[in-house]
């Protein structure tokens, strides 16, 4: 079973998969971007406040395949759970707001064609709600991606997403405390498993 963690930055993602290793710790743990050198070409775009949205895009989309050979499509076949903090969601609904003001129709839809002949969807998708101020404020506004303007376009990308899936997501409030996102997260995890 494939399990993602999805939500906008300082929604809580990586304090939940961390916190998940010791209630699965027979789990393949993982994250978008990755470690490899596709991972991080992807992190230097994210420093680079002048990288083009487009080329941009195809980088976490190496990075995506790149992932799934290597480490999702693997795990899968023998039969293990994996957890991936971020995965193809993220790149629907970030770079779709980064391509908003692009020449392409509906960036989101566009990202998603790209997507849809090699992707693996999630089984299930923990989707941790909070609002564009408090991710933002939460997440330090550090880059690009952490602005408030920003991230209400994402957050946007998201909601298209729950709407067109909902059977997927598992939406939780993530401004509840950390233990009570914990614990709700894993009840999901729980029931689908």
């Amino acid at each position: 079973m494939l399990v993602t963690l999805e939500g906008l930055d300082g929604s809580g993602k990586t304090t939940v998969w961390e916190s998940l290793r010791e209630t699965y710790p027979d789990a393949v743990f993982t994250r978008e971007p990755t470690e490899s050198w596709y991972g991080d070409a992807v992190y230097r775009s994210i420093d680079a406040d002048d990288a083009d949205p487009l080329a941009e895009l195809f980088l976490y989309t190496a990075d995506h395949a790149d992932h799934l050979s290597r480490v999702v499509r693997p795990a899968l076949a023998d039969g293990d759970l994996v957890v991936s903090d971020r995965y193809s969601d993220s790149r629907y609904a970030y770079q779709g707001a980064t391509l908003a003001d692009s020449d392409i129709d509906d960036p989101l839809a566009y990202i998603q064609s790209v997507h849809e002949p090699f992707t693996r969807q999630p089984d299930l998708t923990i989707y941790l709600d909070i609002n564009p101020e408090t991710a933002a404020e939460r997440s330090g506004k550090t880059n690009k991606f952490e602005q408030s303007d920003y991230l209400q376009r994402v957050r946007e990308n998201y909601e298209r997403l729950i709407d067109a899936d909902p059977e997927r997501f598992a939406r939780i409030d993530a401004t509840q405390s950390p233990a009570a996102v914990f614990e709700a997260v894993e009840a999901r995890i729980d029931d689908a498993l």
